[in-house]
C-alpha cells in the first residue's frame, strides 16, 4: 500500500471501455516480436498457419500512436465541414484559428456565428457553459446528420450536471484516452533524427541532463492557485513539508514571478505535480511545466501504471512508490546530495520532445478534423455519466 491510499478514496475503477478504439497507451513500448529461424515445413497449409500467426504477435506489440486523433477515415471525409463553437470556454472569447495555417489541418471552417447552426455539420459545446446554466444546448430537432460533441477538459469532481446529458451527443472530446476525440493536456513525441522534423511536430525539445540541472541551488517548488484544506494535494503537503522545506506559489504561498511557472521551475530539483482530484487519465499541464523545466515531477493523481501510459517509468516520482511520506521525504533528499542518482530521473530525457496542445484553438481544428473523418456515420452517446464518471 503507497502512501497515497492514506488520503485518496478506495476503489479507484479501471479504464471503461467508451470507444471501439480504446488507446491502450500512449508511451512507445517495445516489439516483442519473435525472430524465427526458417526451415523446410512439411505442409504448405501449416506453414502458411504459422507465418499468420506470428504477424499477429507482431501486431499486438506494434507502438500504439501518439497521435490524438485515432478516428477511422471514411469515405467523404475530404469534403469540406463547419464546425459551429457553440459558447468560447470559460467565457473567453478570441479570434478562431485558421486551422490550415497553424495545424496543417484543411477543409474546415470555423464559426461562432449562432445563425448559421442550420447549415453546421457540427457543433462544439463545453459543459461548464451548459452544466452552469450560461447556456442553454441549441435547438431541437437539430439538422439532420448534424453531429454535437461534448468538450470537457476539466475532472469528474468538478463536472455535474452529467446525468441531464445522456443521448445528447454524438461524439466526447475529452483528456480522457477513450474519448472519441482525445487530445491530452501533453504527450511525449520520439526525438527524430533532425530538430527540424521535432519542430514540424509542434513538439519542445527536451535535453538530457547538464551540471546545471543536477546541482540546481532550490529544492522542491509548488504551485497552487486553488487551496482547500479537503483535499488530497493539501493533506499531502501538509505532511511532507514536516520534513523538508517546500517553496510554495501562487494564491496559496508567495507572488508567482512575471515570468511563465516553467521559467519559475527551472530553478528547482523537483516540482510537485499535485492533481487537485485523482482520476482516470486527468494528468494536466502541472506534470508537463516540470518536464519542460527539466525539474523532477513528484506526482499525485491517478495510478502510477495510469502515468505510464504517458511517460517512462523513471520519468517521475509518485507518491505511491513509498509506504509513508517520510520515506519518500528521504528519498528526494537522497538524490539532491547525489547527483548519479538524480541523473537517473533525467536520462530518457534525450530521445523525446513535450507536445502541449494549446488551449482551445487546436481543440477546435482537432474536433474539425474528426468530424470530417466520420462524415455519414452518426452516433449517440448514452452513457456519458457512467464512462466519464468511471
Amino acid at each position: 500500500m503507497g502512501i497515497g491510499d492514506l488520503w485518496r478514496p478506495e476503489g479507484r475503477p479501471s479504464i471503461a471501455a467508451h470507444g471501439a478504439d480504446g488507446l491502450s497507451g500512449l508511451f512507445p513500448r517495445k516489439n516483442r516480436c519473435v525472430r524465427v529461424l526458417t526451415g523446410v515445413c512439411s505442409s504448405v497449409c501449416v506453414a502458411t498457419v504459422v507465418f499468420l500467426l506470428l504477424v499477429g504477435v507482431c501486431l499486438l506489440y506494434l507502438p500504439d500512436p501518439l497521435a490524438p486523433d485515432r478516428l477511422v477515415s471514411l469515405p467523404g471525409e475530404n469534403s469540406p465541414v463547419t464546425l459551429l463553437i457553440w459558447t468560447h470556454p470559460f467565457g473567453q472569447y478570441g479570434e478562431l484559428p485558421d486551422c490550415l495555417e497553424l495545424f496543417q489541418i484543411d477543409g474546415c471552417t470555423l464559426t461562432d456565428d449562432a445563425l448559421r447552426y442550420p447549415q453546421a455539420d457540427a457543433v462544439i459545446i463545453h459543459h461548464r457553459e451548459i452544466a452552469t446554466g450560461y447556456a442553454d444546448l441549441p435547438p431541437e430537432p437539430r439538422p439532420p446528420a448534424q453531429k454535437w460533441i461534448w468538450m470537457n477538459f476539466e475532472s469528474p469532481t468538478h463536472t455535474r450536471g452529467l446525468w441531464r446529458l445522456e443521448g445528447v451527443f454524438n461524439l466526447t472530446m475529452s483528456y480522457r484516452t477513450d474519448s472519441d476525440i482525445f487530445l491530452p493536456y501533453g504527450y511525449l513525441v520520439p526525438r527524430a533524427r533532425t530538430e527540424g522534423a521535432l519542430q514540424k511536430s509542434f513538439a519542445q525539445p527536451l535535453r538530457g541532463p547538464h551540471s546545471s540541472k543536477l546541482l540546481r541551488s532550490r529544492f522542491v517548488a509548488w504551485v497552487i492557485s486553488n487551496w482547500s484544506e479537503s483535499q488530497a494535494r493539501v493533506t499531502f503537503y501538509n505532511q511532507l513539508r514536516q520534513y523538508i522545506h517546500i517553496d510554495v506559489f501562487g494564491g496559496a504561498g508567495w507572488p508567482l514571478p512575471t515570468d511563465s511557472v516553467v521559467q519559475l521551475v527551472k530553478r528547482y530539483l523537483f516540482y510537485l505535480a499535485l492533481e487537485n482530484s485523482q482520476h482516470t487519465d486527468y494528468i494536466t499541464e502541472k506534470l508537463w511545466n516540470a518536464v519542460l523545466a527539466g525539474a523532477v515531477p513528484v506526482v499525485l493523481g491517478p495510478s502510477r501504471q495510469n502515468y505510464e501510459r504517458f511517460l517512462p517509468p523513471e520519468a517521475f516520482i509518485h507518491v505511491d512508490d513509498f509506504p509513508s511520506v517520510e520515506e519518500l521525504a528521504q528519498y528526494l533528499l537522497m538524490l539532491r546530495r547525489s547527483p548519479a542518482q538524480m541523473r537517473r530521473h533525467l536520462d530518457w530525457r534525450r530521445s523525446y520532445g513535450v507536445r502541449q496542445p494549446t488551449f482551445f484553438n487546436e481543440h477546435y481544428c482537432t474536433a474539425c478534423r474528426a468530424v470530417r473523418r466520420t462524415t455519414g456515420r452518426t452516433n449517440v452517446v448514452r452513457d456519458l455519466t457512467r464512462w466519464f464518471y468511471s
